[in-house]
């Protein structure tokens, strides 16, 4: 609804002066009926981003991860969340520095260099330079690739 609100003020002030007070009493009751509306049909997109979701595959995040090797080694969770933390820093740095990083049975992680291309603006097609940059690259394990 405030969202709403800051519309109607926003337009009020330039109505106001060319109709009268009662045609703008009038915009503002029909406001928050619109406003209703839009917050209905939100939830309503909402509830069936949820349903969707329930029957996508679930999101393994680092926390979950974190938690399940908290239980499997009788870990304080915390102490486990600290340690995915570190070894994630761990895992940038050594990425900045440049290094290839082999985790056997997931695969392999490396910094590729790409380099300067000319490309286009999609919207006017007037040639743009782009700058060389750096990525990072994954090869996933035979023995991942066979897995799934």
């Amino acid at each position: 609804m405030a969202k709403t609100a800051t519309k109607v003020s926003k337009k009020a002030p330039a109505k106001k002066a060319a109709a009268p007070k009662a045609a703008a009493k009038a915009k503002t009751a029909k406001a928050p009926a619109k406003a209703a509306k839009k917050a209905s049909a939100k939830t309503a997109v909402k509830k069936t981003a949820k349903s969707s979701a329930a029957t996508a595959s679930p999101i393994l995040t680092l926390r979950h991860i974190a938690e399940r090797l908290s239980e499997l080694h009788e870990v304080p969770k915390r102490q486990a969340n600290e340690m995915m933390g570190q070894v994630i820093e761990m895992i940038a740095k050594s990425l900045k520095k440049g290094d290839k990083i082999r985790l056997s049975g997931l695969g392999i992680l490396q910094v590729r260099k790409r380099a300067a291309r000319m490309g286009r603006n999609p919207q006017t097609g007037e040639p743009v330079k782009i700058k060389a940059s750096k990525k990072i690259a994954f090869r996933a394990a035979k023995d991942l690739k066979e897995s799934i």
